[in-house]
């Protein structure tokens, strides 16, 4: 006996064929018949809902990796970031359940626990769609769109064709000449040298000294003439920054590095709910809110002590972890899939409670969140696309790491673990340049 089996649209998926034994008594009733028919519609529901939920799982897989192929491409520097941090989580997951003793030896995953692990691997930086790039791509600390190390050059031009002026107006009204020529060079010899030490400042450094902070300052306190109205020309955005600024009368006198009010860009309505008393906080957020949205002042930005920076960027920066829980958050996903979002939002958490965004410690933390942040520190530190750094040897990273266990930042166990599987060498063949594969004694590094 023969059914054909349509779906909801009538289209064919199916037929059903049901052998039916050849007796005396065989014969095709009625009830038979309608028993066959619905047998053969369930059937056709039953396919139509496996397919429907193969592809909503192939859906949902190709929509996250979009979202972390378009966060990659972004920016170039943190190309393919969003793909290697799922594969090294992934690695070191599998290492954990395998193992037989120890710290992980209890720690199992089901299938759906697995495949709520990749998901959120996959989409765990997916709120840097929120970041500004060039805040993302800061190399050097003057950096907004452009450098605007050009700005402050032209006016160290502006200086030493000063001097030239008043050389040659010196012998103009007839002072001594010598004296006049030997004043401008030595000027002139200052203005360059000074000009070198802000445009060596401004790559930005492991720390900055008092003596440097002082000497900017310093250097800063220099005056020019603006001869030329700086209100011309400007954006909506930069005129509603001075829009209750009054217009100084020219040819006014002018620092060369300053921090003015048109540097400051306010929260205005956007402020995030970040702060613990927040009401809007349903997230459990305790972050520091920096008093600007902006602060692009020259002499805020030239003193930043450590890298390039300043607080309000790295707030900026730091602020991606709340976009992607907020993000995550919204989505209707199934129940067998509710620990994406914290699972994707926890891996910048230290074990010491000093992490973001929740300032969670470790007791507070899942395995599988601590080897989220394992992967992601790791991955970051060999990276050779960041403009703001080189991609560190296996031994520097590790050394680097271990230091972080030391301090609270990552977990003993985990990072253990991570050096006995030597997981740390399989990435490092498969995706770090040859140079940075040094010589590794992990036991150096191992944490009783």
């Amino acid at each position: 006996m023969l059914a054909i089996l349509r779906n909801r649209r009538r289209k064919l998926i199916g037929v059903l064929i049901i052998e039916i034994e050849h007796g005396d008594k065989t014969e095709l009733s009625d009830d038979l018949i309608q028993f066959v028919d619905e047998i053969a519609g369930s059937a056709a529901v039953a396919i139509e809902t496996r397919e429907l939920i193969e592809s909503q799982q192939a859906l949902l897989d190709g929509i996250i990796q979009l979202v972390a192929n378009a966060i990659d491409a972004k920016s170039p520097y943190t190309g393919g970031h969003c793909e290697r941090v799922p594969k090294l989580a992934q690695m070191l997951a599998e290492q954990a359940e395998s193992a037989s003793d120890g710290p992980f030896a209890r720690f199992r995953m089901t299938e759906d626990e697995r495949y709520e692990f990749r998901l959120a691997a996959w989409l765990h930086d997916c709120g840097k769609i929120t970041s500004p790039e060039y805040v993302v791509d800061k190399a050097v600390k003057l950096e907004t769109i452009h450098n605007r190390i050009h700005e402050i050059r032209t006016r160290f031009e502006v200086l030493h064709r000063d001097a030239d002026i008043r050389h040659l107006k010196a012998c103009l009204a007839g002072d001594h000449e010598h004296q006049a020529r030997q004043q401008r060079d030595q000027l002139q010899e200052t203005l360059q040298e000074e000009f070198a030490f802000l445009a060596r400042v401004n790559q930005g450094s492991e720390s900055m000294s008092d003596d440097d902070v002082a000497r900017i300052h310093q250097i800063g306190s220099r005056t020019w003439l603006r001869n030329f109205n700086d209100r011309l020309g400007l954006s909506d955005d930069e005129q509603q920054a001075l829009e209750h600024q009054p217009t100084p009368e020219l040819p006014v006198m002018e620092t060369l590095l300053a921090d003015k009010p048109g540097h400051l860009r306010s929260w205005g309505d956007n402020i995030p709910p970040v702060r613990k008393d927040d009401p809007r906080n349903r997230w459990g957020f305790d972050m520091t809110l920096p008093e600007h949205a902006y602060n692009r002042g020259e002499l805020h930005n030239l003193t930043v002590r450590y890298g390039t920076l300043t607080d309000e960027e790295r707030f900026k920066i730091n602020e991606h972890i709340v976009q992607t829980i907020c993000m995550l958050d919204a989505l209707p996903l199934p129940d067998r899939l509710a620990n994406v979002p914290r699972l994707a939002g926890t891996h910048h958490e230290r074990m010491d409670g000093h992490g973001y965004p929740c300032r969670l410690t470790g007791e507070k933390m899942s395995i599988p969140e601590k080897i989220m942040a394992i992967a992601d520190v790791f991955e970051a530190l060999t990276a050779v696309d960041r403009p703001y750094k080189r991609g560190k040897t296996l031994s520097e990273s590790l050394g680097l790491m271990a230091v972080m266990v030391d301090k609270g930042h990552l977990d003993k166990d985990t990072f253990n673990l991570f050096l006995q599987s030597r997981i740390w060498l399989t990435y490092a063949q498969q995706h770090l340049r040859p140079e940075q594969i040094d010589p590794v004694d992990e036991s150096l590094f191992m944490k009783r």
